[in-house]
């Protein structure tokens, strides 16, 4: 856009508030940080998008869709660790406190039609939602062990 032949015809172009956007928007820096947040954001707003939607429960895609989110951000950076590593503490922390729990776990676990994870049982995190969910939903410890 501010390399255009229309930006320069627009009356903003000619003033110093324009010059001066212009000027910070072609600065190599700034096309830099407009490409690491698109790395990152993308995927990021998949996971939004389930979450928030309307049209199917996503209770039983969100554990996938935030691994597949994090992968998809570590290939984009060739798997450097120090490019997403202050993104992954930050989306990690949001994930402790708000969205994970025993209910999504159990989702994840029981979803077999969405994805085949044949090691999902070695998945602690996964296993104690289902047990938790287990415990809480069924009293009787015999029937909790057959299940």
């Amino acid at each position: 856009m501010f390399t255009s032949d229309e930006w320069s015809k627009y009356k903003l172009y000619k003033e110093a508030k324009g010059k001066e956007t212009t000027k910070f928007v072609l600065i190599p820096s700034f096309q830099n940080h407009v490409v690491f947040t698109l790395k990152v954001m993308a995927s990021l707003v998949h996971v939004l998008r389930l979450v928030d939607g309307e049209r199917k429960a996503s209770m039983c895609y969100i554990y996938e869709a935030m691994e597949k989110a994090k992968e998809t951000i570590m290939k984009s950076f060739n798997n450097h660790e120090s490019k997403y590593k202050d993104v992954f503490t930050v989306t990690d922390n949001r994930w402790a406190c708000q969205l994970q729990c025993p209910l999504h776990a159990v989702g994840h676990f029981l979803n077999l039609f969405y994805y085949s994870n044949p090691k999902i049982e070695y998945d602690l995190e996964v296993t104690n939602g289902l047990y938790v969910c287990i415990k809480r939903l069924v009293p009787s410890k015999d029937v909790q062990q057959n299940i």
